[in-house]
């Protein structure tokens, strides 16, 4: 372990995160290394990658000034992933997201496309819940609610629009 690392690491200032022990304090280095406090080693943007996965809160500190470069390195890693074959993000996305940084109040993009990764984010939760409970539990059971659900949506349906039809 090099001296700077092992200086940074028994200094004893402040927490840099605000003295929120579950955060995981991450140190990117001058020569773009990157260490994670917690394990004492080196890890690679694909460790940040399985952290954020893995639901792992985390911080990315300059081992210099202190700052917070997390943005920074999330940017890099959308850029490696970005430049593999598949691709989250179309050409025209990209230049949207260029477009709308040119606009003044671009604010109201960033609102929406936090409010739409939420929302996909929670549709994914209640699909994966929804899984995780059909198979936990008696998956034709699951199926026959499903049906009855659906069945029932169709009968209300079909008299609502039977029942115009006769008036």
């Amino acid at each position: 372990m090099s001296d700077d690392i092992k200086d940074d690491i028994n200094d004893e200032e402040e927490n840099p995160v605000g003295g929120d022990e579950d955060v995981r304090v991450i140190k990117k280095y001058p020569n773009r290394r990157i260490y994670d406090t917690q394990t004492s080693k080196y890890i690679k943007v694909d460790d940040i990658r399985d952290m954020i996965v893995d639901g792992i809160a985390f911080v990315v500190l300059d081992s210099k000034t202190g700052e917070d470069v997390t943005r920074s390195v999330l940017l890099q890693l959308i850029i490696e992933q970005e430049s593999e074959n598949n691709p989250l993000f179309t050409t025209e996305n990209l230049k949207s997201f260029i477009h709308y940084y040119g606009q003044v109040p671009h604010q109201g993009f960033a609102d929406f496309m936090n409010q739409s990764l939420s929302f996909f984010q929670s549709q994914q939760d209640q699909l994966r819940d929804t899984y995780s409970d059909m198979m936990q539990n008696n998956a034709m059971k699951a199926f026959q609610d499903m049906n009855k659900k659906n069945m029932d949506m169709w009968k209300k349906m079909s008299e609502g629009f039977y029942g115009n039809i006769k008036k």
